[in-house]
């Protein structure tokens, strides 16, 4: 293989390895961006979707309807929202920390599922 044909070759792995690089970082998420969240509570028990995810300084917005009256924890944020069967509850705050944040049916201390702010 002569010289110039095997800098060619470097010169394209490069290129490659560079532009890969720039989409993969173009499309990951970086915070600050709007998240709107609509969990069901069921039983008192369950909450589906069981999971949110977000990155810190995103805006986030929880809105949760419930088959039944009471209050629906957030942890860490110390978030309530007073749940009446049927209506929507929505609370929206700026996701300032990180962490893996319980979300439970306060009365019976039931775990619902959590809120995973990355950084």
């Amino acid at each position: 293989m002569s010289r110039t044909r095997a800098l060619v070759v470097v010169a394209l792995v490069v290129v490659f390895i560079v532009a890969g690089g720039i989409l993969i970082y173009s499309n990951t998420h970086k915070g600050g961006q709007k998240l709107t969240f609509t969990v069901t509570v069921t039983g008192a028990n369950k909450m589906s979707p069981s999971t949110l995810q977000a990155h810190e300084n995103d805006t986030i917005t929880i809105n949760v309807t419930s088959d039944q009256d009471g209050e629906v924890h957030l942890h860490e944020y110390d978030i309530h929202f007073d749940t009446k069967a049927g209506q929507t509850v929505s609370h929206m705050f700026k996701a300032d920390k990180t962490c893996t944040c319980d979300i439970e049916w306060e009365s019976t201390g039931a775990p619902l599922g959590s809120l995973v702010v990355s950084p």
